[in-house]
């Protein structure tokens, strides 16, 4: 459907796209009270501030600020145009709707530069192209066979978009060059390489198994490509170099398809590879997700705390990955996330367990049975340490109670002391001393810490503006205007054209005047929808998560209408003392009297007032 989308259409969408549902899509959410409350994705944060409520069918920040509703979180989620965003909810709801965007409109409502958009379609267009290949090509045949020998299905294959690389040098590259992209931008994008020799371009990925690398929207940004024959000199796989569009400390391979299973399960498993993954998809365990060739990072554990409390990391079992498997436990503990570490058995990987053992084997023995963490840290602590010897003994005492000075309840302490003494010979009434001899050590060094930071962190509350009476009187009296016309006609009838001191709302009163001039009825939801400016939108929608009292709305209005005049006529008295002054030190002593009078005016005005 071309042009306008109709306003009933828009409100049928929005109307069964539940809120809490739209976002517990993307993010884990918890009910306190009437509200439900979660880690605000648009900003990093430990503490939860971001509010969704069911009733008012609105999201708000306390935080950052940001609000809206499921439209616009979907839009600012990711980064997609209104029409975009409703396309991607009426599919969510099951209500036909297509929308053919203008090239205006795509330029105008495009998060990314032209390049990085370039970039994005050319991706799009290459694993069209490579899976093409791969399912419906002779050339493709030897590729897709070992695929399904390793136990890959056409089902999956069709679903992640495998596909195959030509051994051709210039295969892809001669397409996107007749598909019109810049090459120079291809090249910087990742795809082909550029010559030395003459300029010319050759692709990166030849001869490869291609696997699509998507951001969690499910959009392309890059590829790993995997060799047929490893007895060659090349690498076994090849990945798409950092770009505009590919960061890999940022990626979690999968997010974007198992956002639903992490939802249901309430839990996510972290592996090494994507391979293992897709592995994992086949034994059935859909909630997996794997970093791209790095190392955990904290980007990722933002992406993860904010869909889940939850996380069991699977990683290989040979020594490197065994020591991974420590680093990320330890990073996602210390993000106060619960976590599991499942193990595996003779250095094998995910993939290669599965393949050996089988897919029931892997679900029951592996992920079903993982270690708790304090477990595993006592477990990695032990690898390699002889108790016969002292200082082994003394290591592994060492390391284990390291651990259990942090989060742990006096049972798990009981029960872990007892273990460490069984293991080592050593009583448990020593291991208890030296055990609350390390929690005071850390207790003092926290304290130390605090009073360093002490001071930069009361700078920082300092420069926080504090919200006074005036404040909270335009926010009330804006959620009055935006859940009711009446109350703006009222306020414009009696001459009152800036009703408001703070100039962001004068702007967002304006934009509202505007708005009620075209739709005639109040709708916050479709303001805040048609309002393009994000700072504008926050305080829209801080007043429309005010609790109103409809009862007694005229009373309200009238006292934020005084409160607002008090402090205009306040502004205008401090103005006035600032000339007076000004003037007294001119010696002009005539108009130092005209301002007094008009000082006195004031006053009385203000008096009057309350």
């Amino acid at each position: 459907m071309a042009g306008k989308i109709p306003e009933h259409v828009i409100e049928q969408i929005r109307s069964q796209s539940d809120i809490v549902d739209v976002i517990s899509d993307y993010m884990q959410l918890t009910k306190r009270g009437r509200n439900y409350f979660g880690l605000c994705p648009f900003h990093g944060e430990q503490t939860p501030s971001f509010s969704v409520s069911q009733e008012k069918q609105i999201f708000h920040c306390f935080g950052c600020g940001a609000g809206g509703n499921s439209i616009t979180f979907v839009m600012d989620i990711e980064h997609i145009p209104f029409p975009d965003a409703l396309v991607k909810l009426s599919q969510r709801a099951g209500i036909p709707l297509e929308v053919e965007l203008s090239s205006d409109q795509q330029k105008e409502s495009n998060p990314f530069s032209k390049k990085e958009q370039q970039m994005r379609e050319a991706h799009a267009f290459a694993v069209e192209f490579y899976h093409h290949i791969l399912m419906n090509t002779e050339d493709g045949e030897p590729a897709l066979n070992y695929l399904l020998e390793r136990g890959f299905t056409r089902e999956q294959i069709e679903t992640h978009q495998i596909g195959w690389a030509m051994p051709n040098w210039d295969t892809l590259s001669m397409l996107l060059e007749r598909k019109g992209f810049d090459l120079e931008e291809m090249a910087e994008g990742g795809l082909i390489i550029p010559k030395e020799s003459d300029g010319s371009y050759f692709d990166r990925f030849r001869g490869r198994i291609m696997f699509p690398i998507r951001d969690e929207n499910g959009k392309t940004i890059a590829f790993s490509g995997r060799i047929l024959n490893t007895d060659g000199d090349d690498a076994k796989y090849l990945n798409s170099p950092e770009t505009p569009i590919f960061h890999k400390s940022h990626v979690l391979y999968n997010l974007d398809k198992a956002r639903a299973s992490i939802r249901k399960t309430r839990q996510v498993i972290l592996m090494e590879g994507f391979i293992d993954v897709l592995a994992a998809n086949r034994a059935g365990v859909y909630n997996a997700v794997a970093t791209m060739g790095t190392s955990l990072t904290a980007q990722h554990i933002t992406k993860l705390k904010r869909l889940v409390q939850q996380v069991t990391v699977c990683y290989d079992g040979d020594n490197a990955g065994f020591e991974a498997a420590k680093r990320a436990a330890q990073m996602l503990h210390d993000e106060q996330l619960k976590v599991e570490v499942s193990v595996l058995p003779d250095k094998l990987d995910p993939d290669e367990y599965i393949r050996i053992n089988g897919v029931e084997v892997f679900k029951d023995q592996i992920i079903e049975k993982p270690h708790a963490y304090i477990a595993f840290m006592m477990m990695h602590a032990k690898r390699g340490k002889n108790f016969q010897f002292e200082n082994d003994t003394l290591q592994y005492i060492q390391e284990v109670l390291e651990t259990l000075k942090g989060n742990t309840s006096p049972t798990e302490r009981d029960l872990y002391i007892r273990q460490i003494a069984a293991d080592t010979n050593i009583s448990p009434e020593a291991i208890s001393a030296q055990l609350r001899k390390l929690t005071a050590d850390t207790v003092k060094e926290q304290k130390r810490s605090q009073v360093v930071l002490q001071t930069p962190q009361s700078e920082l509350v300092k420069q926080e503006r504090k919200r006074d009476a005036t404040d909270r009187a335009e926010s009330l009296l804006l959620a009055h205007m935006l859940h009711d016309v009446n109350v703006v006609n009222k306020v414009l009838k009696n001459g009152n054209n800036e009703p408001f001191i703070h100039e962001e709302f004068l702007a967002v009163f304006v934009r509202l005047v505007g708005f009620y001039e075209e739709y005639e009825m109040a709708d916050f939801h479709r303001f805040v929808e048609v309002l393009n400016d994000a700072e504008l939108r926050k305080i829209v929608m801080e007043a429309a998560y005010i609790d109103r009292d409809p009862e007694h709305g005229d009373a309200e209005i009238t006292d934020c209408l005084k409160q607002i005049e008090k402090r205009r006529l306040e502004l205008q008295r401090e103005q006035l003392i600032h000339d007076q002054n000004e003037a007294i030190k001119m010696f002009e002593s005539r108009k130092a009297l005209e301002i007094a009078q008009k000082i006195m005016d004031i006053n009385r005005k203000i008096k009057m007032g309350n």
